[in-house]
């Protein structure tokens, strides 16, 4: 950079707000003070830091997730589907975001690890009441996922209320009976199951698929479902090769077997029909 070019970039700083008293300053909006004293690690192992950090980041992506998650359902049921669509879109971006993550953690050498392991005792990702919620909205469900919380009254209380509510697939199923496509008789009324495909929604779905034109609304819902349960399934993935890279075949932190409980949930598949449909068509 030459003097001249030094001056253009002083001139256009120059009108740049220098005091802050009776207003937000950028660190005191985002609170930036809090958010870096919230990196507290344990040990003086360097990569403790890391591993804070990644995980820090994949809990603030999950709380745009359930915002963004939530705010489609409630658009969904009242059949207001462009703003749903739109923040189905955004859930996948913030997805690609949260997978990310992973590549860095994945940085850390197992050595790197048990240099702070032992510090965080039980503490699991397992424990995450913010994951459980995505996962838990997006239709996957079983009550004795509750008991890691119980002693946590709130996200007890939270979790507990999206379990016995609709799922999104749920509310997508009800936009197909909305249309015709699905007799009301066939949606659930009890929702802390996990999904079992079911021949009447796949022959729903098949209708919609082969008749885009006229169902395009229900079409492009079900390619944003597509797009979620897509990047859902690689995250899970990018998480189990992080785990097995660290620690191997271990039992994991939480006391779950680790990788081979984390091979199992990939098996695990949150709209089939949609991924039947295309076998069908």
């Amino acid at each position: 950079m030459n003097l001249r070019d030094e001056s253009v970039a002083v001139t256009g700083a120059e009108n740049a707000h220098q005091t802050f008293k009776d207003s937000f300053s950028y660190s005191s909006y985002l609170r930036i003070e809090q958010l870096l004293n919230a990196q507290s690690p344990l040990t003086d192992a360097h990569d403790e830091v890391l591993f804070i950090t990644i995980h820090h980041v994949q809990e603030v992506w999950m709380s745009l997730i359930i915002k963004e998650l939530s705010g489609a359902m409630a658009r969904l049921s009242v059949g207001d589907f462009e703003p749903a669509m739109k923040m189905l879109a955004r859930v996948s971006r913030a997805q690609e975001q949260m997978g990310a993550a992973w590549e860095v953690l994945k940085t850390m050498t197992p050595a790197d690890y048990l240099a702070f392991r032992s510090a965080f005792g039980k503490a699991s990702g397992f424990q995450s009441w913010q994951y459980r919620s995505v996962e838990f909205l997006l239709g996957n469900r079983q009550r004795y996922l509750l008991k890691p919380f119980a002693e946590q009254p709130e996200p007890l209380a939270r979790l507990t209320a999206i379990i016995d509510s609709p799922s999104l697939y749920d509310i997508a199923l009800q936009a197909l009976a909305n249309r015709g496509l699905l007799p009301p008789s066939a949606l659930r009324t009890h929702f802390d199951r996990p999904p079992e495909a079911r021949d009447d929604v796949l022959a729903a779905w098949l209708t919609v698929y082969r008749q885009t034109t006229e169902y395009w609304d229900l079409y492009y819902l079900a390619e944003k479902l597509v797009d979620v349960e897509d990047n859902f399934r690689r995250w899970r993935f990018n998480h189990l090769t992080t785990v097995e890279r660290l620690i191997g075949n271990k039992i994991g932190s939480g006391g779950t077997t680790g990788v081979g409980y984390l091979k199992r949930a990939l098996d695990i598949v949150l709209f089939p029909e949609l991924w039947q449909v295309r076998t069908e068509l």
